[in-house]
């Protein structure tokens, strides 16, 4: 317990609070669990609440699963010794490196009725796969990347907020003078769609796409084939439609030639299209009409966000397919997005978009009703065209 404490210590201390995101959690409730891609924040997000909130209580506990200290005890053990001494918060990061997790978090939640546990997981599949043992117990909340606008107000230490999409819809111009009288958002657009999805880009740009990488290998070799029983052998297949995802126009999914190529069938090519899609590597655009069952297939698939399309693509990027990439990821982690057969995309059943570059007509979508178009390198928008980067302030 002593290492734990000092180590506890030792983090808090040295932690450098550069940036804080917004997560709207209720820290009320008893047993919250934080999931994410590996290397979106989840320990920092962690560390800044504590250090903000808890630094002055004795009381609070911060454990990564990785120490040493459990090769010989177990969490039970560890929850129920904190308890013992007073402890009241207990925040226990990389729970998918533990054994059996979530069966003794269900244990510590019915026997400590007053300690709250907040736990992280890296990978996304990991904590899907224990949150049935969970049920009606833990909130888990997801954690994205950074949004364009989290990058801006890093990399110009601006404080702006978000807005909703209601308030981007009616009053783009005055919102789109308010930010470009303080910043230039554009100079900043670019980067962030090479870079700046993962706050570690802080760390080093050069090494970036590196580190992405191996985050897509460990995905791709180790948690498909544990979690969801992907046979080794496709690994290399699936390696080659994020490829092929990287290069082209947005993809609208043959599944047929997809079984055909990976000599599995059609419901398996459905499985591991779904199974990318929860690793945070891929997003699956449905119809209106489609069904939410797993089988359904998808009108067209894009890599997760842009910052993947140059991990995995280099800079053989496809301009069409890296504007409807960041609309999809930063307008999906607030908003409902499907497939429209009139524009590139459906917002909360509600709003038609089409997307495309700064001389982007209105043509396609001129005669429909809550249509819009969201156009890259403008600085400011016209009645309904849109400036793309505007977009990025929604979350």
């Amino acid at each position: 317990m002593e290492t734990l404490l000092e180590a506890h210590n030792r983090q808090i201390s040295q932690l450098e609070i550069r940036f804080r995101r917004d997560l709207n959690i209720d820290w009320n409730d008893r047993l919250i669990g934080l999931t994410g891609a590996r290397g979106v924040g989840k320990t920092t997000f962690l560390l800044t609440h504590i250090k903000e909130y808890l630094t002055n209580s004795p009381h609070a506990l911060y454990a990564s699963m990785d120490d040493f200290y459990f090769s010989n005890a177990t969490l039970l053990q560890l929850a129920d010794e904190w308890v013992k001494k007073g402890g009241t918060h207990l925040f226990i990061d990389e729970i998918h490196k533990y054994p059996n997790w979530s069966q003794e978090l269900k244990n510590i939640y019915d026997r400590y009725k007053k300690l709250k546990v907040v736990f992280t997981g890296s990978s996304v599949l990991h904590i899907q796969s224990g949150k049935a043992d969970l049920s009606r117990r833990a909130v888990v909340y997801t954690m994205e990347g950074l949004s364009f606008r989290e990058f801006i107000n890093i990399e110009a230490r601006t404080k702006f907020k978000k807005i909703t999409l209601e308030e981007l819809l009616k009053n783009h111009l005055n919102i789109s003078k308010e930010i470009v009288a303080k910043v230039k958002p554009l100079a900043y657009f670019d980067n962030y769609l090479k870079h700046g999805y993962y706050p570690y880009y802080l760390e080093s740009t050069a090494s970036y796409h590196r580190k992405l990488l191996n985050t897509i290998h460990l995905m791709l070799e180790v948690d498909l084939p544990y979690l969801r029983h992907v046979e080794v052998k496709y690994v290399h297949k699936l390696k080659k439609l994020l490829y092929l995802l990287s290069q082209s126009v947005p993809f609208q999914p043959n599944v047929s030639q997809l079984s055909a190529d990976l000599e599995v069938s059609r419901n398996t090519v459905m499985l591991y299209l779904n199974y990318l899609s929860e690793s945070k590597l891929l997003n699956l655009l449905h119809s209106k009409s489609s069904s939410d069952a797993m089988l359904a297939k998808p009108e067209k698939v894009y890599l997760h966000h842009s910052n993947l399309l140059y991990a995995i693509g280099s800079n053989s990027v496809n301009k069409g397919n890296e504007r409807e990439t960041f609309f999809y990821n930063q307008v999906n982690n607030a908003y409902r997005v499907e497939y429209s057969a009139t524009g590139d995309f459906l917002v909360d059943r509600k709003y038609i978009f089409e997307i495309g570059g700064k001389s982007k007509s209105k043509k396609q979508i001129k005669n429909i009703k809550n249509s819009y178009v969201a156009a890259d390198m403008l600085e400011y928008g016209f009645e309904n065209k849109i400036p793309l980067w505007l977009f990025g302030f929604l979350y």
